[in-house]
């Protein structure tokens, strides 16, 4: 009678890795194949959309067209989930406005979008990416339905063409997709330098996200006043892929008395925060949210290098999300916490 780790235990331990090796292959390819040329509609407009996945990341570039010499051309930002197959991106600066009589002037960019959908390969060598849209800065507009398939070849020349076409062949490197990404995206406020290193977090402040206020905003707070006159503009947006949210903020670069006042969904939730190099950190129950969130960062003082700016790390689960927040008083940052799964259905 053979041994079980002769017959029975080593065949079995070499299936067993050979199908969690193929497990990991196939997610990985699932990860990679999401980079290239997507085409078809967003919200009844004709779009064209070039993501790159770098590292945990997505990047590139959204045309909203009528023709070739009638578009809109933003720079896009998101994130891909491949055990989910879920994709969330949203225009992020608007770099280019073409008409039929040329360039047009670019204005406030309302028609900026956020995008969540399923990555889907029926068969054969047919990807699609199908879910919803809405304003990106506004979490309450009716979403318009998006359906975009993989394509060849772009309609649009541009400086992501090189990526997409040598990504599995070197061009996949994250230090050079990102300097693309960079190329024509200025920031709209002045950058100071981020902090070299991070150190470790101040004790969490608990917080569970109320569903109604128990008491009515006032209206005379200096924070509510800042809050409800000030645009949210969008900086990120964090995927709730797990039980909690742990929002970890710091002054940016040098500490200046920035102080921040936190919002959630509209609702106060902390003031007169004072930003230094140590965390201010904030945690959020997935349960009490709902499937899509707004976290309204609003600058109570700007300290005495203008613009507040606040660098935010987020834990979700095994995942690290961070992001530069900027704010002044014409301007509140906003951070969309999106659920993926319940909002694409």
């Amino acid at each position: 009678m053979k041994n079980s780790s002769g017959f029975f235990g080593r065949p079995f331990f070499m299936l067993s890795l050979a199908m969690a090796t193929f497990s990991i292959i196939s997610m990985d390819a699932a990860a990679q194949t999401i980079t290239g040329v997507w085409r078809g509609k967003i919200k009844g407009q004709q779009a064209e959309v070039k993501l790159i996945k770098s590292g945990d990341n997505l990047v590139g570039v959204a045309y909203y067209y009528q023709k070739k010499n009638n578009y809109k051309r933003y720079s896009i930002r998101g994130h891909f989930d491949p055990a989910t197959n879920s994709v969330i991106w949203w225009d992020e600066v608007l770099l280019d406005a073409y008409g039929k009589g040329g360039i047009m002037q670019i204005r406030p960019d309302a028609g900026a979008q956020l995008m969540v959908a399923d990555f889907n390969c029926p068969g054969g060598e047919e990807m699609y990416l199908d879910g919803t849209s809405s304003s990106r800065d506004q979490q309450n507009s009716k979403n318009g339905v998006l359906h975009l398939q993989k394509m060849e070849k772009p309609l649009f020349n541009d400086e992501w063409d090189y990526i997409i076409d040598n990504y599995f062949v070197g061009a996949n490197n994250p230090l050079l997709i990102d300097s693309i990404a960079q190329v024509k995206v200025n920031a709209e406020y002045p950058e100071e330098t981020i902090l070299p290193a991070l150190p470790a977090p101040a004790p969490p402040v608990t917080v569970t996200a109320p569903v109604s206020p128990a008491l009515p905003a006032d209206a005379n707070d200096p924070a509510e006043k800042k809050f409800s006159s000030r645009k949210n503009v969008l900086q990120t947006v964090i995927p709730i892929t797990a039980k909690t949210i742990e929002l970890r903020f710091y002054d940016n670069a040098q500490v200046d008395g920035d102080s921040i006042a936190l919002f959630l969904n509209g609702q106060l939730l902390f003031k007169n925060i004072r930003l230094t190099e140590e965390a201010y950190t904030v945690k959020l129950n997935a349960a009490d949210l709902q499937a899509d969130n707004e976290l309204v960062m609003v600058a109570e003082n700007l300290g005495s290098i203008p613009p507040n700016t606040s660098f935010m790390v987020a834990i979700v689960g095994d995942k690290r999300y961070e992001a530069r927040l900027f704010a002044n008083e014409q301007s509140s940052a906003m951070i969309r916490l999106v659920n993926p799964v319940v909002l694409k259905e």
